[in-house]
């Protein structure tokens, strides 16, 4: 097998599109908005000064507080602050919980006309992480799960083999089930094993004879990276080389792992993809509720290598989740668990002593919920995101936002009141990675959309999230089903939100979503109130036929 050298010394052009991180948590370093404000003269200074005693501009996010006990998104707005850089320069990088962190703030909801396979791809590529829905068997989501993770990968350390006794007829039958070829042949067709061999599409090709052992078509001049080599090595040889797939043997010629070229062409394609540190496995996440087979499903996650588990239901605070949370930590503490959904800081409270590294928040106030209605309980958003994030924050516990979500100025407020991430339902349902059918109406192609307390949904299994008991004849409503229209490939649509944020965070004058919680805590971020003719005047007015592309929303 032929050996060949890396050129160690060879530099990288940064990707298109890259995304600066963050400075780290915790950095005691300065926020750049303290240091880039021009200096005025001491005229103007004095004449800030007394303009501010007689009332200053805009409130502080906790005078807004004050000032509108029941605020949600549409009620205030941010002031423009200095700005002194590009949105090019500014990051998004968050962590979803205590230990994850993306490049992204962007979270699919685990709803079943949202979160499975395809979009939980698309959003992890795009820098986000998906949530795979658990309205469904337990095989179907664990199913699910291992489809994201091994979409991409670093060093497969568990790679598809075969032995000496496999046939043409066998790498058909992978080629058709699995959608890729490739194999390694080794001795005893397992990994560990002493490597023969190769065997990919372009060497069955042409073989009419399905019976023919692999051995005598395989290919056995092979280019091999020796175990020790890093990922950035192994890549080099690989792109060097030209070749499709890279084999990792030790001293011995035995396979102990394998890249693979499309990996490679995955992180050049999308350089903000949200990843494991270890494998280089796609980031992914799952939703369970807390029933007894939902121990069952945990292990079932686990088994897949899941990255988060969300613990859903529409009333967190709980004995049955706290128990859940508690089994998952206890038995899988690599796992990250976020709880939820919590409105209060009590709520949070409990949750978190019960273990958990992430707080979900938000209560009736999705697109397509009516528990506010219903069950004349819950909060509004924007004040409940303010709360419990305040709260969270002294236990470094980062909280999604979830639901709400309407255009991209409600995610740039979201996180302007401390919450870490967004979650969207809505948003990302008329995507072409969502599931479901197309289907028109009124001449407008469009996806069936439901909520997870929808009869539609609760008839599939999803009412154990409202805690009603499986045996039960009366179930209680709490959402309702609609459909959204087409809004393009979510690769289209997810890089529009993102630009959207960073040009928002361009006009308060902030480069970080660190530095926006930092400036709105320390009031340097202020606010303005909205009444009912403000809203209608920041929406579009006095247009006939206004065109538009789809992708914000009136805000």
């Amino acid at each position: 097998m032929q050996q060949m050298s890396l050129d160690e010394n060879g530099t990288k052009s940064p990707a298109f599109g890259h995304v600066p991180f963050s400075p780290e948590f915790g950095s005691k370093k300065p926020p750049s908005y303290q240091e880039s404000q021009p200096e005025l003269s001491q005229k103007l200074q004095e004449a800030l000064r007394l303009h501010n005693n007689t009332g200053s501009d805009g409130f502080t996010m906790a005078e807004l507080i004050k000032e509108s006990p029941g605020l949600t998104f549409d009620d205030f707005l941010c002031l423009p602050g200095h700005i002194h850089f590009s949105p090019e320069d500014v990051s998004t990088s968050t962590r979803v919980t205590r230990n994850v962190r993306l490049k992204c703030p962007f979270v699919s909801s685990p709803m079943d006309t949202v979160s499975e396979t395809n979009l939980a791809v698309a959003m992890a590529l795009q820098g986000g992480i998906g949530i795979v829905h658990y309205n469904c068997p337990i095989e179907e989501q664990a199913m699910m799960v291992r489809s994201v993770k091994r979409y991409k990968n670093g060093f497969i350390n568990d790679p598809l083999t075969m032995g000496t006794n496999a046939t043409v007829k066998d790498i058909r039958n992978i080629k058709f089930e699995r959608g890729f070829s490739g194999i390694p042949i080794t001795e005893s067709g397992k990994i560990g094993s002493k490597l023969l061999g190769m065997v990919c599409t372009r060497d069955i090709d042409f073989v009419g004879d399905d019976e023919l052992p692999v051995t005598e078509v395989m290919t056995r001049e092979l280019v091999v990276a020796k175990e020790g080599c890093t990922l950035s090595q192994a890549n080099e040889l690989m792109k060097s080389s030209k070749k499709g797939k890279l084999p990792i043997v030790n001293e011995k010629g035995e396979l102990i792992a394998l890249i693979s070229r499309t990996d490679l062409l995955k992180n050049r394609d999308y350089p903000n993809c949200s990843v494991d540190k270890t494998s280089k496995q796609l980031l992914c996440g799952a939703a369970v509720g807390t029933r007894e087979s939902d121990y069952e499903r945990v292990r079932a996650l686990a088994a897949e290598h899941v990255d988060v588990i969300i613990i859903d239901s529409a009333q967190g605070d709980s004995t049955y989740q706290a128990q859940m949370i508690r089994f998952i930590k206890g038995n899988f503490p690599h796992i990250d668990v976020v709880g939820g959904n919590v409105v209060t800081s009590l709520q949070a409270a409990h949750l978190i002593q019960a273990g958990c590294d992430g707080l979900r928040c938000g209560m009736g106030v999705g697109s397509i919920c009516t528990t506010q209605e219903v069950m004349a309980c819950g909060r509004p958003q924007a004040v409940s995101i303010y709360q419990v994030s305040r709260f969270a924050k002294q236990f470094d516990i980062p909280v999604i936002a979830d639901g709400g979500i309407r255009s991209p100025g409600h995610i740039m407020k979201a996180l302007t009141l401390g919450a870490s991430c967004v979650m969207m339902g809505s948003m990302l349902a008329g995507t072409h990675e969502a599931p479901g059918q197309w289907f028109y109406r009124d001449g407008i192609r469009m996806k069936k959309y439901r909520g997870m307390g929808s009869k539609e949904a609760m008839e599939k299994g999803s009412s154990t999230r409202y805690l009603m008991s499986e045996q039960s004849t009366i179930r209680v409503e709490q959402g309702v089903s609609g459909a959204v229209a087409d809004k393009g490939t979510l690769h289209h649509f997810l890089p529009h939100l993102h630009m959207c944020l960073r040009q928002a965070l361009q006009d308060v004058g902030i480069k970080s979503l660190m530095e926006l919680h930092h400036g709105s805590e320390a009031g340097f971020v202020k606010f303005e109130k909205r009444t009912a003719a403000a809203q209608m005047e920041g929406r579009v007015h006095t247009v006939q036929h206004v065109q538009s592309t789809g992708f914000g929303a009136p805000s």
